[in-house]
């Protein structure tokens, strides 16, 4: 047997399995009219996908990905071993007779007479909401019920950790009926799935991302959101077991899937994927990587998916020698972040039971909080630096490095208010630069690095240090920020994915993919900082925003 066909049936075992395992999470939860669980393209084009992506017929690996093919893949296939075409000129001849190919989504080009950016940023939500409550057949997208917004330029679908920070600037533009419809969205793809994906395509089941479903709820009942955690209980309750599942009788120092159980029997949680071959979307990047490595492959997909699940791919954080993405380790980590949302979700669903009346409910997951909070403190705590860190449980050691994950236990209440304060001390002299707070202060290239800022960042910065009153540093961080978004908007009219903030007007850079342009959370986060601060919102550059006072 040729190594490429032992490593295709190896691979063809994974996806099974991962397929398995989404079925049986689903189970219980699946309406009688839910759809079959769809092969990922990777899988139902098995050969000619691999051909295509080798090829590198498209700049970006998505592209084909995303392809709505014009017949089933039985009859694609067999087309394609009839042609035999034997060159890349004669493959994209082929793609293109037996395939439609995707657009990006388009936004307003830039005009003389610019729009405010308030009202640029109101104007954009027609034009990135999509509704696909049908899907062609045997593409790779997932159909949904209701109405959502996407990112923008290559990212066509709804994403999960995205579309929180993109409500909160619904809300601020009086779009509560989209909010509406996206957190209902959610809520059946937990029902139909066993969990959110990573976005409403098949390649992304697989694995999840920052679970922020309940903060999403939270945004439907304004002042009361305990109503709205009792509203969607059966969901919130459905997202935890997805992230807990294999807790019981879980070993010390082991894990299964994303739950950890650690040295005194604590359990925390990790980032996974439960697929270990390359990302349909990211496909020749992921092989190429591999080749170069000298890691076994399974193993380093495994991390790169599960730092996709993250949301920070790819960062230093990551990474084992805190350099080179061919280390990355993202499996071997419990994060401060994913904890964090953790300890959240099982803070309101606890409320959620209250509210309802449901004592021995409340009490079991309030429990559960008081626990994380316990581990937290003992392994992710570093008290002589005043910071949250990742936690390496497979060496039992923090990770000796600073990211903006630190500011998450404040954006949930986790920490105390020396901690916070601590934490804020750390903020103000590591992270915080001339345009916002960077993800990180390490120059690695990657784009969850430095120089990179991000609007999620921003905003969990922001809205935590506002929750333990460090408003002078909250405000500062969302003053330098909003000039960052107006300088790059002033100067060429458009809001971008992430921005520069060491070299402030500039945007950022690094990744995968090239800039996009669109772009959602950038949206979100910069309409709700403008209505929070408007008189910062309108000044003329960063050096004019107020000094950060700890």
């Amino acid at each position: 047997m040729s190594s490429r066909t032992l490593w295709m049936g190896r691979r063809l075992t994974g996806i099974c399995l991962c397929l398995s395992l989404l079925t049986a999470a689903s189970t219980q939860t699946q309406p009688a009219s839910a759809p079959k669980i769809p092969g990922s393209p990777s899988v139902l084009f098995d050969g000619l996908f691999d051909a295509v992506q080798s090829a590198q017929l498209f700049a970006d690996s998505k592209t084909f990905a995303d392809a709505v093919p014009k017949g089933t893949p039985p009859e694609i296939l067999a087309r394609y071993r009839d042609a035999k075409p034997g060159s890349p000129e004669a493959l994209k001849t082929f793609v293109a007779e037996n395939f439609s190919l995707p657009e990006q989504v388009a936004t307003p080009a830039a005009s003389a007479q610019r729009l405010s950016i308030t009202a640029h940023i109101d104007s954009l939500w027609n034009q990135l909401t999509r509704s696909t409550d049908t899907a062609p057949s045997y593409s790779s997208l997932l159909p949904l019920p209701e109405p959502y917004v996407v990112p923008g330029g290559r990212f066509r679908e709804m994403y999960y950790w995205d579309s929180y920070f993109t409500m909160l600037g619904l809300v601020q533009s009086g779009r509560q009926d989209l909010v509406e419809h996206m957190v209902r969205d959610f809520a059946y793809l937990i029902d139909t799935y066993g969990h959110v994906p990573n976005g409403t395509r098949s390649y992304y089941l697989s694995r999840s991302q920052p679970p922020f479903f309940y903060a999403m709820v939270g945004l439907l009942s304004g002042g009361d959101p305990a109503a709205s955690y009792a509203r969607y209980l059966p969901q919130l309750r459905r997202e935890y077991a997805f992230w807990m599942e294999g807790e019981t009788g879980l070993r010390r120092g082991t894990a299964h899937r994303r739950v950890v159980a650690m040295q005194n029997g604590a359990v925390l949680n990790r980032y996974w994927d439960d697929a270990d071959t390359p990302r349909d979307e990211s496909y020749r990047e992921d092989m190429a990587l591999a080749r170069s490595s000298g890691r076994i492959s399974q193993q380093l997909y495994r991390d790169l998916r599960a730092a996709a699940e993250s949301g920070w791919d790819f960062s230093s954080r990551w990474f084992a020698d805190g350099r080179s993405l061919a280390a990355i380790n993202t499996t071997e980590i419990t994060p401060i972040d994913l904890n964090s949302l953790l300890f959240g979700l099982e803070r309101a669903i606890s409320d959620g039971c209250a509210h309802d009346g449901d004592k021995s409910c409340a009490a079991e997951f309030s429990d559960r909080a008081a626990k994380r909070r316990d581990a937290v403190d003992r392994y992710l705590w570093d008290a002589a630096a005043g910071v949250y860190r990742d936690y390496r449980w497979v060496k039992q050691a923090q990770v000796p490095r600073v990211s903006a994950a630190t500011l998450y236990p404040l954006f949930v209440a986790l920490a105390s208010k020396p901690q916070a304060h601590g934490v804020a001390v750390a903020v103000s002299r590591d992270l915080l630069k001339a345009g916002g707070i960077v993800t990180t202060p390490l120059l690695s290239g990657q784009q969850w690095d430095a120089p990179n800022g991000w609007a999620p960042v921003q905003w969990i910065g922001i809205s935590g240090l506002r929750r333990y009153d460090i408003l002078p540093l909250a405000q500062t961080i969302a003053c330098r920020w909003m000039q960052s978004v107006n300088r790059v908007y002033g100067e060429s009219g458009k809001l971008v994915e992430k921005y520069d903030v060491i070299a402030t007007g500039r945007v950022g850079g690094g990744g995968e993919y090239p800039l996009q342009d669109g772009f959602g959370w950038t949206n979100g986060v910069m309409r709700e900082l403008m209505a929070l601060y408007p008189a910062d919102a309108a000044r003329a550059a960063p050096a004019q925003c107020p000094a950060p006072a700890v």
